[in-house]
């Protein structure tokens, strides 16, 4: 699969969105905040050598190296490159991602083992918090928030305040489908709640191109219409995957990886089942129904 080069956007003065696109499975965003002599990073990169493109993009923007890196959530397409930084660079995240790195382990390259992911050398977070911390790149303010769980148990919102930049992670895939297997669908219209209540003018989507808050809109209306084929899936006895299959997606059908509808509907039995926010579920069950409803075809890491 070929896809476009990523790109730099600047908008604001000394913050930099990293952008790969298309946003599919893989090819995360990432940023940076400098004054010129400090730098923080926002997210690494699925391979090492994305991740040493990266880390080209920051020096060849006349940024120094980055200091500190805030990673949003888990996944190794937003962790697999901290090695790359470190160890001149302190990892940030959630208490809750340094657990969930640790124990996913080398997860993408048993998902896909023909990927080249490069020497990736698992490295979690130094530094966690719990509900909230402050940071500061030279003078600008950076807040780290936990919206509680919601893509993941362990998710951090990356807030500039005077920019009023948000950097959401997964919490937002801009012209892609959420993906809540290892979160909550409950937990993902709260957080939503908290993005609002940023009033953010520009988003940094996990995924997809800069957008701004309407982004929180379509999210949403998503989350609601699958708690409402999940409601009536189960009430009529139906798998996950039955209900995803006989769904009308209207509007989500244009989105990318709408295979992801039937690991989020999985989320949305347990939840109504009553089990906790964040409980895990039957990995291989979830990923064998996202490839049939991918029609047969294992899914790709486009990276």
């Amino acid at each position: 699969m070929t896809v476009d080069r990523p790109y730099l956007v600047q908008p604001a003065p000394g913050v930099y969105a990293y952008v790969q696109p298309d946003g599919g499975w893989c090819l995360n965003n990432a940023g940076f905040v400098t004054d010129g002599g400090r730098t923080l990073l926002v997210d690494t990169a699925a391979t090492e050598r994305r991740a040493l493109a990266l880390r080209d993009a920051v020096t060849a923007s006349g940024s120094p190296p980055p200091r500190t890196v805030v990673n949003t959530h888990h996944h190794g397409d937003h962790t697999y490159g901290n090695a790359v930084f470190t160890p001149e660079a302190l990892v940030l995240g959630h208490e809750n991602a340094r657990a969930e790195q640790l124990a996913a382990g080398h997860q993408l390259e048993a998902i896909w083992p023909a990927t080249d992911f490069g020497d990736i050398r698992i490295t979690p977070p130094d530094l966690t918090y719990t509900d909230r911390m402050t940071l500061y790149a030279g003078d600008t303010e950076v807040r780290v928030l936990h919206p509680g769980v919601a893509h993941t148990t362990g998710d951090s919102v990356v807030w500039l305040p005077e920019q009023r930049v948000v950097f959401t992670g997964d919490l937002v895939f801009a012209g892609g489908t959420p993906f809540l297997a290892m979160g909550s669908l409950a937990g993902s219209l709260r957080a939503l709640e908290l993005l609002r209540d940023l009033d953010a003018e520009t988003v940094v989507p996990g995924h997809g191109p800069l957008t701004d808050p309407s982004a929180y809109d379509a999210t949403e209306r998503y989350l609601r219409w699958v708690a409402e084929l999940a409601r009536e899936g189960r009430a009529e006895g139906l798998s996950p995957l039955e209900a995803a299959r006989r769904a009308e997606p209207g509007e989500f059908g244009k989105w990318r990886e709408s295979e992801r509808l039937v690991a989020n509907l999985h989320r949305a039995y347990a939840e109504l089942e009553g089990l906790p926010d964040g409980t895990p579920l039957d990995v291989v069950a979830v990923l064998r129904d996202m490839t049939v409803m991918n029609g047969g075809t294992p899914i790709l890491c486009h990276a």
